[in-house]
């Protein structure tokens, strides 16, 4: 029994899902990259406990791993001998000259591989977190347990090709005999054929269903980053292994915050007091809170820069910055006794400005 993915998360293998997530998030954060700069040993124990993570978080790929101590149910790997096979069958229609079947491996194929893209805040981009998403897709079918036999009996051998998955056309050319394999049109290159089909599933061994799915968005990602889940895309046809999911992360809009780069900006207006007098003011980054000095005679357009307030950076050490560039705000609802202060600064400092509306009016009906 193979324990290997359980001893990674330094789990039991009766561990609930809340409990794997746990430790997984616990041992993340003590190996990460970023906790242990230039420790490549922490490196690899990193990217280890994620692909354990990935595995036994899903209930499908758990139980298969638990079954039979790999994420697809069978042994993986090839022979040199495969692999001329193939190139043989490319130029000789299946034919090995130097002996051999030659044949396509026959039986269940793979599924198909998914892409989706799922909106993430800007929150979750620097912070990190987890997003969800639904997706329909072919998923095995519970009713006939995948096989596409509704009965006992299970699938039979194909009696066209007799389990080969393909036939083989002889035909003569200038060149001499020339052999042709395609896929055996009786049992669609499966090798085998099904008598008494699953109603469910007529015959496919696989349904369409909507799932939901979780991913750990990593802390950094931008727009465009695209992440695997490996072996939960689509089912194959009877009983064939399941294939990947690419998810493309979009990040959404913020209301303050735009991103360039590792770093992140934001226009804040301030009143034209603070910006003659200076101020500092309670300012609220992404994940803390600061205390923001505005230098006396400050003109729009001025930055302000929180170091290390800003996006981590991916696979590297270290945050971006967050910029706040400044923009003077101009008050135009100034009632009366703001009027009288801004005319008698301006007086003071021998700025001209202009008359009061109204003051011509006033000064006509004094004399009426």
């Amino acid at each position: 029994m193979n324990d290997e993915l359980y001893v990674l998360l330094e789990v039991d293998r009766t561990a609930s899902a809340e409990e794997i997530k746990k430790s997984y998030r616990r041992l993340a954060r003590q190996y990460h990259p970023d906790a242990n700069p230039g420790d490549t040993e922490s490196e690899r124990k990193f990217k280890e406990i994620a692909q354990a993570y990935e595995i036994l978080s899903d209930p499908e790929r758990r139980a298969t791993y638990d079954r039979f101590g790999t994420t697809d149910g069978r042994a993986s790997g090839f022979t040199g001998a495969e692999g001329l096979s193939d190139i043989f069958e490319a130029f000789f229609g299946g034919g090995n000259p130097f002996g051999g079947g030659g044949r396509r491996p026959t039986g269940p194929q793979r599924g198909n591989d998914l892409e989706v893209v799922v909106d993430v805040s800007l929150e979750d981009a620097v912070l990190g977190g987890e997003a969800e998403f639904e997706l329909r897709l072919p998923v095995p079918c519970g009713t006939c347990e995948a096989t596409g036999s509704a009965g006992d009996e299970g699938p039979q051998t194909c009696g066209t090709c007799g389990g080969a998955g393909q036939v083989q056309q002889v035909r003569q050319s200038l060149l001499g005999q020339m052999v042709t394999s395609s896929p055996c049109s009786t049992c669609r290159g499966f090798g085998q054929i099904i008598a008494d089909p699953c109603k469910a599933c007529r015959g496919e061994g696989r349904v369409t269903d909507s799932k939901t799915f979780s991913i750990e968005v990593p802390a950094g990602i931008d727009t465009g980053t695209r992440l695997r889940l490996s072996g939960r895309g689509a089912a194959g046809p009877r009983g064939g292994g399941r294939g990947d999911i690419y998810v493309v992360l979009r990040v959404r809009t913020h209301e303050r915050f735009q991103r360039e780069g590792d770093d992140l900006v934001e226009n804040l207006w301030i009143p034209v007091t603070q910006a003659a007098l200076g101020a500092t003011i309670p300012y609220r980054t992404v994940d803390t809170e600061e205390e923001l000095v505005i230098p006396a005679g400050t003109r729009t357009g001025e930055e302000v820069r929180l170091r290390g307030r800003g996006v981590p950076r991916l696979q590297r050490r270290g945050r971006g910055d967050l910029i706040v560039r400044l923009i003077v705000d101009t008050p135009t609802d100034l009632s009366d006794e703001e009027q009288r202060l801004l005319r008698a600064l301006a007086e003071a400092r021998g700025d001209a400005v202009s008359d009061p509306p109204g003051w011509l009016s006033k000064i006509r009906s004094s004399f009426t």
